[in-house]
């Protein structure tokens, strides 16, 4: 008999539980851990052994289930340790440091991707068209450089989900400027970038692959009833608020109509990125398409959500990918990494 794939579901935790703890209450409640139930579902769905583990702010319950359940491969879903968003590429690291096989990211991709200038500067190395942008660390000088054309936006350095991004992070004077970086500085103790606002269509394009590539359907933001003098941005509200979405009639849908020829640009582009980027596994891109038809690649995620209603799983969908399969992929994927 087949011996079936021993799998750790690895996600943070708000609070600490004990090893074998079952998270039936809290993968229930639809605003909670619907994604790693949902994941959860598939790999059970697939035949695979599965054991559970929460993060919150201690390793050792990591390094026990390691040697005690022994997985074949870890299923990495963790995003936030301590509180902290900027230690999940340190549990890539730890995850590669032990040795076995882990599913999304590498740790040094997930320090790219979370760096918003540092993304920027690799991707504009590689002739991959970005907005004009300017990091501003805490304690040194503000201004606004003249590379840096207004209207502009405003955002965390390091920071994913929107956070710090509402309608008042576009700016159009310099003393907004100055005032939304010092914000940032002040109220959320984070450096700061500004990029200049692009003017266009948002789209989310995800991509899938280690060696061999493939571009899933683009999804877009519809920013609905906005008035025509509010930036069309993909605030937090925007995002994660589903009362916001609902009365402004913001929503994801699949990409409308392009102008010839753009579709088949979004992929070349979105595939250099990814290879710039030394991606691995699956990658979600925001992209910027301007009525020119010029392509921004706006943010990088790597690691994104993957929940049954997110942009990733949708787009797998539509083209005969179901939610199981798409986690088999992913999970197959990891184990083939090992000899990349």
């Amino acid at each position: 008999m087949k011996k079936r794939l021993k799998v750790l579901l690895l996600f943070n935790s708000p609070y600490a539980k004990p090893r074998g703890y079952d998270y039936k209450e809290e993968f229930a409640d639809e605003d909670n851990m619907y994604t790693e139930n949902d994941v959860r579902q598939a790999l059970s769905a697939n035949g695979y052994e599965v054991s559970l583990l929460g993060l919150c702010n201690d390793l050792a319950p990591l390094f026990e289930e390691v040697k005690e359940f022994k997985p074949d491969v870890i299923f990495n879903m963790v995003e936030v340790f301590d509180g902290k968003t900027h230690f999940d590429k340190n549990i890539g690291a730890l995850l590669e440091m032990i040795g076995i096989p882990h599913t999304g990211a590498r740790a040094d991709a997930l320090f790219i991707c979370n760096n918003k200038a540092l993304s920027k500067k690799i991707l504009r190395f590689h002739r991959i068209r970005v907005a004009r942008f300017h990091a501003f660390y805490r304690g040194h000088k503000i201004w606004r450089p003249k590379t840096v054309k207004l209207p502009a936006i405003i955002k965390p350095l390091c920071e994913e989900a929107s956070r710090g991004i509402s309608q008042a992070s576009v700016v159009d004077s310099d003393e907004a400027f100055i005032d939304r970086i010092k914000f940032i500085h002040e109220n959320m103790k984070m450096d700061a970038i500004a990029e200049e606002y692009i003017e266009g269509r948002e789209l989310y394009v995800t991509v899938v692959g280690n060696k061999h590539l493939k571009v899933l359907p683009f999804r877009e933001m519809k920013f609905g009833e906005l008035s025509e003098d509010e930036p069309r941005i993909a605030t937090y509200k925007a995002k994660w608020d589903d009362n916001y979405r609902d009365r402004w009639g913001i929503k994801s849908v699949f990409a409308g109509k392009l102008a010839d020829g753009v579709a088949e640009r979004i992929e070349d582009v979105c595939k250099r990125a990814y290879r710039a980027l030394d991606m691995h596994s699956y990658i979600r891109f925001d992209i910027r398409v301007t009525p020119e038809g010029r392509v921004y690649i706006i943010e990088p995620n790597a690691n994104p959500c993957i929940a049954r209603i997110d942009e990733v799983a949708q787009s797998a969908q539509k083209v005969g990918i179901s939610y199981n399969q798409l986690i088999r992929k992913i999970v197959t994927m990891a184990l083939d990494s090992i000899s990349l």
